[in-house]
């Protein structure tokens, strides 16, 4: 990465624009030719270690903006949004993607919330959800759900209770104890029929359902010493993050202080040795550092350290209507995950019929694009009062052109294997011929022959 190039141009503009500078005057003091800094801002040329320094020292500003994520996701996050058939009749190319970051990069942006936000409704939320919800997987996107410092705080307290005890749980329960007088109890289910965890201030007790197992009490423990020892770098986080409403910060708050239960559980540099001597053999990842299924696949998609990255995982849960309850792209930029509906030719579907059973694939998206995708179901281990508990798939998944170290991909032809071709959901899918289409494509004219039946009753004019 240290040799990657930078392109910030719409940065650099922005930046030019508010100082009330024009290009000559602007280059003048970068000390370069007001021709170079055009192509500079037309992302025609990568920033140099020698001008982010100028800039810094002219300009009143933070270096490390200029490595946030671009606009609307760049010109990949444009392209996933206007492949929706709804735009299929405009044919825009790369170039004027280039040319609309450079020129006015707060519309892209502008416009790519927008498209996130219609898109998002696809009736999973209502209208407040939505806005509580949304802005904090952009978010999480945004960081692809690395978090530096917390990694290294969390490893370093995970160094600590390992020396202390071999027991991770005993070990927190410990550390609560004598340093912020917090005991743990284990409540029986009667006591409390709909809760798992709860913090009570004046006795100084955590309490946990009995209905949690040793994996799900260790990540509660680790929850609550995350939002006491972490409370500060989690504060920040959340700050930075300018939610505007109030619920949002307290989901962020929630996601963060899960993500370091998790880095205590599974410790960064630990996690990573394990999972590349083994393969990333989920079962043995699972029985090593004492987690679950759900809790290693979330943790698969956040090893995106600096120097000692994993390979980049996405993660998704669903219900069996289809409906997504977390889903986290991380660095692979999947479009099947940061689509709001599935496709039903993937088998992450089909992981209901065998529950714990694990379920591989090799599929191929519209855009030529393969990925290998591992689905098992979960149990949370809850239930109502009235005996009510529910059920999940887990989804994991990577590009296949790198999913060959996997010791789950043996026997699969990642290269020239038959993949089974999927699209983002019906709306957006214009693959023809599709027995299992529910509904037409966006943008495209029906078809309707009374002399013949096609495979499907939508079918539709091809390009």
């Amino acid at each position: 990465m240290a040799d990657a190039k930078l392109f910030a141009g719409h940065r650099i503009k922005r930046l030019r624009r508010q100082s009330g500078l024009t290009q000559v005057a602007m280059a003048d003091m970068l000390e370069i030719s007001a021709s170079y800094l055009n192509l500079i801002e037309s992302n025609q040329r990568p920033l140099s270690a020698t001008l982010i320094l100028r800039l810094s020292e002219k300009f009143d500003f933070d270096p490390r903006v200029l490595t946030e994520n671009e606009p609307g996701g760049g010109i990949e996050g444009l392209r996933r949004r206007l492949a929706d058939p709804l735009f299929a009749d405009l044919d825009i190319d790369r170039t004027e993607l280039q040319e609309w970051l450079a020129a006015a990069p707060g519309g892209a942006e502008a416009f790519s919330r927008a498209f996130d936000r219609l898109g998002e409704g696809g009736g999973q939320y209502d209208v407040n959800t939505r806005d509580a919800v949304a802005p904090v997987r952009r978010e999480i996107e945004r960081w692809k759900n690395h978090y530096a410092d917390l990694d290294a705080q969390a490893e370093e307290i995970a160094d600590e209770l390992r020396l202390g005890a071999g027991d991770l749980y005993g070990a927190i329960a410990e550390r609560l104890r004598t340093r912020h007088q917090i005991t743990i109890r284990i409540l029986p289910t009667e006591v409390m029929p709909d809760r798992l965890r709860r913090l009570d201030l004046h006795a100084r007790q955590l309490q946990l359902s009995e209905m949690l197992d040793p994996a799900s009490r260790t990540f509660q423990a680790g929850f609550q010493l995350a939002q006491i020892e972490a409370k500060s770098e989690i504060e920040a986080l959340v700050t930075g993050a300018g939610f505007t409403e109030k619920v949002s910060e307290r989901f962020y708050h929630r996601h963060l202080a899960g993500y370091f239960a998790a880095a205590i559980m599974m410790p960064y540099s630990r996690f990573l040795r394990a999972c590349e001597s083994t393969g990333y053999d989920l079962e043995l990842l699972q029985r090593r550092f004492g987690a679950g299924f759900e809790q290693v696949a979330h943790r698969l998609t956040t090893l995106q350290r600096v120097g000692a990255r994993g390979l980049p995982f996405f993660m998704i849960r669903l219900d069996r209507a289809g409906r997504t309850s977390k889903r986290f792209a991380g660095a692979s930029n999947a479009s099947l995950v940061l689509a709001n509906v599935r496709c039903p030719l993937w088998n992450v579907h089909h992981a209901f019929d065998r529950p714990g059973d694990y379920y591989r694939q090799l599929v191929e998206l519209e855009d030529g694009s393969r990925w290998f995708t591992i689905a098992r179901t979960v149990r949370p281990h809850s239930r109502t009062p009235s005996g009510v508990s529910a059920e999940f798939v887990v989804g994991l998944g990577l590009s296949a052109d790198i999913a060959a170290p996997l010791s789950i991909t043996r026997g699969v032809d990642l290269d020239g294997g038959e993949a089974m071709p999927i699209g983002l959901g019906c709306r957006q899918c214009t693959r023809v011929h599709c027995p299992q289409r529910s509904a037409p494509p966006i943008g495209r004219a029906l078809l309707a022959v009374d002399r013949e039946r096609a495979l499907t009753p939508f079918a539709f004019v091809e390009d």
